[in-house]
Parts: structure tokens; C-alpha cells; sequence
């Protein structure tokens, strides 16, 4: 059916195979030394490769594949206390999101998570301060289930947990090593979900495999030019990571809502 609906899944060159892998490297090296939103990165030339209908269970697929490295390169900084308030809610979220067929218009959702995103580089007063409020950490159970189950239904919301994760006092190898292993967990219900609907076939599996390996080697990377970086560097590429994601969400959604 996928073949039917994409033509470039017939007959694939190697150069989207290729294209793949050096979009992974690429996305995953910003992601790892600006604390994520790999996924968000990947999606525009995913979706010229291999068509906008394939690109969303391919880019989780490869995303799913190279978080092991980075959970085997920063498990030493995980906070599993955090993990444990987050993963299970969030499991939840994304199994039920499974389920139903949401009527929301998921054009809102993303403008106001994007004027979110931009709001952060006031927050954080361009990056002067590193907590703009209290975050208790049993107050991750209630936003892993809203956050899982609202991304699942939409395609993905970006780095809206990064915000959350700072204000619970995380910074660097330990925002990232718990932002991973979160997503990682997560992961499991959501490629179970696209292979038990069929979603994941043939060459998607080839193509997550290629976009997955770009993503191993770019968490390799990534995490030695992390290890130059400064707490207060890192605390810029983070908003600068986030306020970006947010004009894109911003750009792609106003008009659609108006």
C-alpha cells in the first residue's frame, strides 16, 4: 500500500539511502550538543526523499535506533528517579493517543507550543538564568502523559519538554542522558504501534535502518563537541534550538489556523 502511495519506495536509489544517513549524522550532532529536536530537524528533507506520507514512522524509526548509543554514551548522567515519574504516564499517553482519532485541530496545538518555544529566549532572559520557575519532579507523571499523548496525535511537538527538564535543574549530559532514556522507553510503544497497523513495511524499515546508523554516528559527535562546551553554551544552543523550532512551528501552522 505504501508503494502504491509513495513511487520513490519501487525503485530507491542509493542516494536516498545515503541521503538519509548524512541527514541523520547532521541532525543528531545539533541535537546532542543543543539537548534534542532531532526529529523536528529531520523532517523537511525526510519528507523530500521519501515523500511527506512515509517521513513521520521513519524518522521515529531512526531516531529509535540510535538512542541506545547515546543512552550507552551518557548513562552515567541519567536521572532515573526523573524516568520513573515520566516513562510510565507517558506510555500511556502514547498508547491511547494509538486508539483514537483525534478531531482537534492539531494546527493550534503546534502554534501554541511554537509561541511557546519563542517565548523561551525571554524566560531564560537570553540565556542569562537557568530556571525560570520551580519544576517539581512528581509534576513529570501528569506532563508525560499530556506530552506523549498530544506529540502522537500531531506528528511531534519539537523540544517542548527542554523548558521543563531545565527547570527541574537538569543542564548538559544529564538533561540529554534523561531526555533519552525518557524518549527511549516511549519509543518502544510507539514503533509497537506502527508495526502492529502496518505502518512500518518494506523499505521503511531500510529507510529507518540508514537514517538510524546516521543517527548512532551522530550522537558519537556530538557528545565530544559537548564535552568542549560550557554550561552557559550549552544553556544557548538549547534556547536557540528551541526558539528556531518555534518560528518553524509558527511559520508552518498561522496561516492554517487563520
Amino acid at each position: 500500500m505504501l508503494e502504491i502511495l509513495n513511487p520513490l519506495l519501487a525503485d530507491t536509489s542509493l542516494w536516498v539511502y545515503f541521503g538519509l544517513f548524512i541527514a541523520g549524522i547532521a541532525a543528531f550532532i545539533i541535537s546532542t550538543i543543543s539537548g534534542g529536536g532531532g526529529a523536528l530537524l529531520l523532517i523537511p528533507l525526510t519528507s523530500w526523499l521519501i515523500g511527506t506520507v512515509n517521513a513521520p514512522p521513519v524518522i521515529n524509526l531512526g531516531t529509535f535506533i540510535g538512542r541506545p548509543v547515546r543512552l550507552f554514551l551518557f548513562w552515567k548522567d541519567i536521572d532515573w528517579q526523573l524516568v520513573r515519574y515520566y516513562a510510565p504516564s507517558a506510555i500511556i499517553g502514547a498508547g491511547l493517543a494509538g486508539l483514537i482519532f483525534s478531531k482537534l485541530d492539531a494546527h493550534w496545538i503546534q502554534l501554541a507550543v511554537g509561541v511557546f518555544l519563542v517565548s523561551t529566549l525571554l524566560q531564560y532572559r537570553f540565556g542569562k538564568i537557568d530556571k525560570t520557575f520551580n519544576m517539581p519532579k512528581v509534576g513529570f507523571i501528569p506532563l508525560g502523559f499530556i506530552v506523549a499523548l498530544v506529540s502522537t496525535l500531531v506528528g511531534g511537538l519539537g523540544p517542548i519538554m527542554n523548558p521543563f527538564y531545565m527547570n527541574v535543574g537538569l543542564q548538559k549530559e544529564d538533561l540529554i542522558a534523561t531526555k533519552t532514556a525518557n524518549a527511549f522507553i516511549v519509543g518502544f510503544a510507539q514503533i509497537g504501534s506502527y508495526s502492529f497497523f502496518g505502518i512500518l513495511t518494506g523499505k521503511l524499515w531500510l529507510f529507518g535502518l540508514a537514517l538510524g546508523l546516521g543517527a548512532t554516528l551522530g550522537n558519537v559527535i556530538g557528545k565530544r563537541f559537548l564535552a568542549n562546551m560550557s554550561v552557559r553554551q550549552f544553556r544557548a544552543a538549547l534556547i536557540a534550538l528551541m526558539v528556531i523550532s518555534g518560528i518553524i512551528m509558527i511559520y508552518n501552522n498561522w496561516q492554517l489556523v487563520l
